[in-house]
């Protein structure tokens, strides 16, 4: 049963789920906009405000949390030097997402997700 499970498991088992969290997050923090599926960029969102969170805070514990889930060392570097300027007078709600036309071989709901 999955009753209360608000995990999207989006149709991949646990391990590929994780990577292609880690890398749709990995790459919109590197290009601040990414087009994907809606249901990819509602699970994404998350991810990506809990590192936009832990860039805010700033301290030696939240770079090394923030190092082992985004892939790329030197962009870890580069957001946690800009968060805390860009984002200091919100307290969540870093991502925005807007829903686009359906994706023409399956039929897919596609949204774009942007930091905001």
């Amino acid at each position: 049963m999955r009753h209360r499970c608000r995990v999207p498991q989006l149709g991949k088992p646990a391990d590929q789920r994780k990577a292609l969290l880690r890398s749709l997050a990995t790459e919109l923090i590197r290009h601040g906009r990414i087009t994907t599926t809606k249901v990819r960029a509602k699970a994404v969102q998350s991810e990506v405000e809990k590192m936009i969170t832990l860039a805010k805070d700033g301290s030696l514990s939240s770079r090394r949390q923030a190092l082992g889930y985004i892939y790329d060392k030197n962009l870890v570097h580069s957001l946690f030097e800009n968060a805390g300027s860009r984002y200091s007078d919100r307290q969540g709600g870093y991502t925005r997402i807007a829903r686009t036309i359906k994706r023409r071989g399956d039929n897919a709901e596609m949204a774009i997700i942007e930091l905001v």
